[in-house]
C-alpha cells in the first residue's frame, strides 16, 4: 500500500473514498482500505459500475472494466487508479 500512497496524494485518495461512499451509500467511517464492498457494504453490480464511471470522470483516468474484479476494496481501487495514471 505504500507504493499506492506515494502515487496517489491524500486529496485524490479522499476524493476517491468520497465517490465510493456516495455510490455505496456508506458512512465514510465504515469504508476502510480492506472492507469488502459486497460482504461488508452489500454492494451490487450497478453500484460497482457507478464507482467505476465516477472515478473515471472525476479522476480523469480510463480503467479497463476487467479491473473491476480487483476493485472490491478501497485499497484495490487505489491500486487500480494508481496503475491507470
Amino acid at each position: 500500500m505504500e507504493n499506492v500512497t506515494s502515487v496517489l496524494d491524500a486529496t485524490l485518495r479522499a476524493k476517491i473514498k468520497s465517490l465510493v461512499c456516495e455510490a455505496l451509500r456508506a458512512e465514510p467511517g465504515t469504508v476502510t482500505l480492506t472492507s469488502h464492498f459486497v460482504d461488508d457494504h452489500a454492494a451490487d453490480s450497478l453500484q460497482f459500475i457507478d464507482v467505476l464511471t465516477s472515478i473515471e470522470r472525476e479522476c480523469d483516468v480510463l480503467i479497463d472494466p476487467q479491473e473491476m474484479s480487483r476493485m472490491t476494496t478501497l485499497g484495490g481501487i487505489y491500486a487500480v487508479v494508481a496503475e491507470a495514471r
